[in-house]
């Protein structure tokens, strides 16, 4: 592993930890030259998830999309990093274990959404709106709905 400050690569582990349910390890490195510190992960490399495209093209399986998608939903809201991070592992690992090679787009967005109706409802809604691409406020009301009658 190269120093990402002095670009050498003689660097000494100082701790590692399991993270993400058990699915990567963090190591913290030292650089024996500028003894410097900094972080790695070291991830599973898992057989490629294709994602199917409503076009019908087909692209690799992203963990870093999800998060976008769902740090987009739920800016400004009273979640934190942590959670957000949980919430892409539990559906990165549901897209994992459930499929084998592809996944419809279709299908990972509801995976999406049934994971932030859990997390925070203006989230889902927001994530929602623009998933399946909301017309008018009749769709709001229509998605938001179900949350207020399950409030009465």
């Amino acid at each position: 592993m190269k120093c990402p400050f002095c670009r050498t690569d003689n660097d000494r582990v100082i701790d590692s930890r399991a993270c993400q349910d058990g699915f990567s390890i963090r190591r913290r490195r030292e650089c024996l030259k500028c003894k410097r510190r900094y972080t790695t992960y070291e991830r599973i490399e898992e057989s490629t998830i294709k994602v199917v495209k409503r076009d019908g093209s087909r692209v690799p399986f992203t963990r870093g999309k999800i998060k976008s998608g769902l740090e987009r939903a739920c800016w400004k809201r009273p979640i934190s990093d942590r959670e957000i991070e949980r919430t892409v592992a539990a559906i990165e690992n549901d897209v994992y274990g459930s499929f084998e090679t592809e996944i419809d787009s279709q299908r990972l967005g509801e995976l999406v959404m049934e994971h932030l109706r859990d997390l925070d409802e203006v989230a889902f809604v927001r994530f929602a709106s623009v998933y399946r691409q909301f017309a008018d406020a009749g769709d709001f009301v229509a998605e938001v709905r179900p949350f207020l009658s399950k409030a009465k």
